[in-house]
């Protein structure tokens, strides 16, 4: 009686957790459908007809000056354009705590594996977001545990490996931008993540094939929701409201005016690529910024620098996850971040 008692209850919580599954996968869905899908669909059709996707995100550069003002005006467009995916990201990063049972999802994501990893990588083509809209998933999923290599594949690939951006930056740029894009986008989601679980210490990793069952979830499951949504507005908005403002003020110093001599030198390959790993910017907006830079004189090795840098990663995103990698991760990350950025700007500077 006990064991048929038991195969009940569990037969019960598989039934449960599939159907917990499907509906944060229809929310997914959803939500994402209405904010990304659909309208990057038109977009596309508008970077064919009119090979632009909109003007830069930084504007006029030569009539910024640092400011206050200057950084309401950044961080007004900049939120403008993200608001919409910035609350889809931080809802989904709570449902993910909530939703997904954490069994299952070690299963699939919990071992410092390449598989775990590449698993990630390849769940984060639909996303199409922008690295600070990703983060708060990257948040959810760290906190259910997912290896390091998982969950920053899945943060990374989002913007890195966007098939919207990559088709954008056919029409906008040259197939040769996309091909860079792609090489270097695979490279930064499926190969540093990976390797950053060296980072990590063997006791922090988890043994998946010993995980004890999943216990029933005590409270409401409303209560509980609301209490992880409050916990991860907490957890990732402030960092990144400051950091945009600040970002956004000291934008002219970060990309400064060149000259015909250094345009496409060494020099400006390596602060851009700097730059552009610091700096926030909307999804597919390296697209223009790379557009209007090159139009005034920015050479080609700069410009497949920013390629990279700009949507990889930026020091708001990454102040949204400090909390949930070790510190020698994220500095692997964004050094390699550079690095490939630099390595990108230079292949850039011969073929582009």
């Amino acid at each position: 009686m006990q064991l048929d008692h038991t195969s009940r209850e569990g037969n019960f919580f598989h039934k449960k957790a599939i159907l917990l599954v499907v509906l944060f996968i229809l929310i997914t869905v959803t939500g994402l459908l209405y904010i990304k899908w659909w309208p990057y669909f038109n977009k596309a059709i508008l970077a064919k007809d009119t090979h632009s996707v909109g003007s830069s995100i930084l504007g006029d550069l030569s009539n910024v000056k640092p400011s206050w003002q200057s950084a309401l005006d950044y961080a007004f467009v900049y939120f403008q354009s993200v608001w919409k995916a910035a609350l889809l990201g931080i809802l989904l990063g709570s449902l993910i705590q909530v939703l997904l049972p954490t069994q299952w999802l070690l299963k699939l994501l919990g071992k410092a594996s390449f598989g775990s990893t590449a698993l990630a990588g390849i769940a984060s083509v639909p996303g199409m977001m922008c690295t600070c809209c990703a983060a708060p998933m990257a948040v959810g999923l760290r906190k259910k545990n997912v290896s390091v290599g998982a969950a920053l594949a899945f943060w990374i690939g989002n913007p890195m490996i966007n098939p919207a951006t990559l088709i954008f930056m056919t029409f906008v740029l040259s197939w040769k931008f996309t091909v860079l894009r792609l090489i270097f986008g695979i490279a930064l989601t499926f190969g540093v993540s990976f390797l950053a679980n060296r980072f990590v210490k063997k006791s922090q990793t988890l043994d998946v094939d010993q995980i004890i069952p999943e216990e029933t979830p005590e409270g409401p499951f409303i209560v509980r929701w609301l209490k992880n949504l409050l916990g991860m507005l907490l957890y990732v908005v402030p960092a990144y409201v400051l950091s945009v403002l600040l970002l956004g003020a000291g934008r002219i110093w970060l990309f400064p005016q060149f000259s015909d001599a250094t345009a496409d030198s060494i020099l400006a390959i390596l602060i851009l690529a700097f730059a552009g790993m610091l700096f926030v910017i909307p999804t597919a907006a390296e697209i223009p910024i790379i557009q209007t830079f090159m139009s005034i004189g920015l050479g080609s090795g700069p410009a497949a620098a920013l390629l990279i840098t700009l949507p990889a990663i930026s020091l708001p995103s990454l102040l949204m996850v400090a909390k949930s990698f070790p510190k020698k991760v994220l500095l692997f990350v964004a050094l390699s971040v550079v690095f490939l950025g630099v390595i990108c700007g230079l292949i850039g500077k011969v073929f582009l």
